[in-house]
């Protein structure tokens, strides 16, 4: 072998030595790159905005079975990993809010219902229609669709603890569309559903505590048909007239 072949060799070596070199410093850069974006993300996840699918009809009228929800986890407070601190909230829930929460019967899931109830206040229904501190609510957004008539429920025995009258707890019969009037614990709210005739809301497992609200749903950022409820091929089970749509 010639000094030249010796020399081409050496070079060879080089080369690859640095396309080597090149190589695991584009693949130190994306796993660099990729671990900042999880840890974003996650970030993002546990402190600004959280993703919610819902999975039942209680809100129909403004929420629909599929539609995939942005929900702002700062608006009422988000509390940091590892328990005790928690991050202020930026407003005070009010009456009529969209609000994602962690029921007190089932803490380990989260339901999205309105708030209806502020603390102090006197709620009752009668014949279907909402009456807050007396006076009959109008609400647009809710939906009336069983016309079989009332139904009573024993779960919703616990509201005889919560009577604002005088009347005996014997006696108190509540059903779903005649209850009340019940008096709202300090620190505590009353949740409906707008599909009012077909929802589990707080009627039938109570108050929710303030420090269970997890987040505020914002927008919908997909929603699609559920399966089985619509013939075709995918896109059309799209819903694209409500992708962007604003929660209220």
């Amino acid at each position: 072998m010639t000094v030249e072949d010796h020399e081409k060799e050496a070079g060879g070596r080089d080369d690859l030595g640095l396309m080597a070199r090149r190589w695991m410093r584009w693949v130190w850069e994306w796993t660099r790159a990729l671990v900042l974006a999880l840890i974003v993300l996650v970030a993002v996840r546990a402190f600004l905005v959280d993703a919610f699918k819902i999975p039942s009809a209680s809100m129909e009228g403004t929420l629909l079975v599929g539609d995939f929800l942005f929900v702002n986890r700062l608006a009422y407070g988000a509390e940091l990993p590892g328990g005790g601190a928690s991050i202020p909230a930026m407003v005070e829930p009010e009456r009529w809010d969209v609000v994602v929460f962690r029921p007190p019967h089932d803490p380990d899931r989260s339901y999205v219902k309105r708030l209806v109830g502020l603390p102090g206040d006197t709620l009752s229904m009668r014949n279907k229609v909402l009456f807050i501190n007396g006076e009959p609510q109008e609400e647009q957004y809710t939906q009336h669709r069983d016309r079989r008539g009332d139904a009573a429920h024993p779960r919703m025995l616990w509201q005889r603890r919560h009577l604002a009258d005088g009347r005996s707890r014997r006696s108190y019969r509540p059903t779903r569309d005649n209850w009340g009037p019940l008096l709202v614990p300090q620190d505590q709210y009353f949740m409906l559903g707008d599909n009012r005739d077909n929802s589990e809301d707080s009627r039938y497992w109570g108050f929710v505590p303030r420090d269970s609200f997890t987040g505020r749903p914002w927008r919908v950022y997909f929603s699609v048909i559920h399966p089985g409820m619509g013939p075709g091929p995918w896109f059309r089970q799209v819903r694209w007239d409500r992708i962007g749509g604003r929660i209220e």
